[in-house]
């Protein structure tokens, strides 16, 4: 009998993934040549997943539940997959999500970048290249983001979509992002934003100094109970704040931000000017 790696599944989330691999290609009574042949993929590529040696991909989470008739089913190699990659993401974040995608009003500041909600795709993944670059994430972890951006959008383009606040600090349009034809098609996509009839688009502009209130990203979510929830990241991790009593503020100097802020139209002629090559 040919050798058999000992796999421990507490090594890594990749091992545990690779160990139910196995678990499952066992319990059907295949070799690796087998489910190789079932999802497409050459034995050794089986077996490097299986003991850890290589990440799988999305396609290669997809293909297996195909095999294994688990497409859909909660603990899925696609959900396995899923789970894995959002923990590249700040803690926090995946749970914030959920939230958004149900909220009947999105209120939300950023600061240096375009805000996922409002950036195009060619923007998110230069963002995200930049950070396999720095050796920060995987390649395949950026795609997983550029497509989180993606499904974020679209769960918010229901029938009935939420209304949302923009703040956007000056920084957010002044620091380029990859090409040229990058930046233009990200000043359209706000510009659009802007013209939307459920949407606010607002500029802070560098001369608010000290008058902002914020100083990293902010975004207050009201449900459709009323009920109202803050987000808040910091360089580490992500906080929902749900209690009231610590959301009120926020959300009191977040209408002050908007009072200081520039007008949608003064901001939209800025965007504007910048978009035309204007200092």
């Amino acid at each position: 009998m040919a050798n058999v790696k000992e796999l421990n599944p507490e090594a890594s989330a990749w091992a545990a993934y690779g160990a139910e691999l196995r678990r499952q290609r066992e319990r059907k009574g295949w070799k690796q040549a087998d489910l190789a042949e079932r999802m497409g993929y050459s034995a050794s590529h089986i077996s490097t997943v299986e003991t850890g040696r290589k990440m799988p991909t999305l396609r290669f989470s997809r293909s297996a539940d195909r095999a294994f008739g688990t497409t859909g089913a909660p603990d899925s190699f696609e959900h396995q997959y899923r789970a894995i990659q959002h923990g590249s993401l700040l803690e926090g974040f995946t749970e914030y999500v959920k939230y958004e995608g149900r909220a009947v009003e999105i209120r939300l500041y950023e600061v240096g970048v375009i805000p996922g909600l409002l950036q195009t795709p060619e923007y998110a993944a230069t963002l995200e290249a930049d950070a396999v670059r720095r050796g920060a994430i995987t390649a395949d972890q950026a795609n997983e983001r550029v497509e989180l951006v993606t499904r974020r959008q679209a769960a918010l383009a229901r029938t009935s979509p939420p209304l949302i606040h923009a703040v956007l600090d000056e920084s957010c349009i002044r620091r380029p992002m990859g090409a040229t034809s990058i930046m233009e098609a990200q000043f359209e996509r706000l510009l659009m934003f802007a013209e939307m009839p459920t949407t606010v688009l607002q500029i802070a502009p560098f001369l608010m100094g000290e008058r902002r209130p914020f100083s990293l990203p902010v975004t207050v979510l009201t449900m459709p109970d009323r009920s109202i929830m803050s987000y808040a990241e910091s360089a580490q991790r992500g906080h929902l704040e749900r209690e009231t009593s610590s959301v009120l503020p926020i959300l009191t100097a977040y209408h002050q931000l908007q009072a200081e802020a520039l007008s949608q139209a003064a901001s939209v002629a800025l965007i504007e000017e910048l978009r035309k090559g204007s200092p």
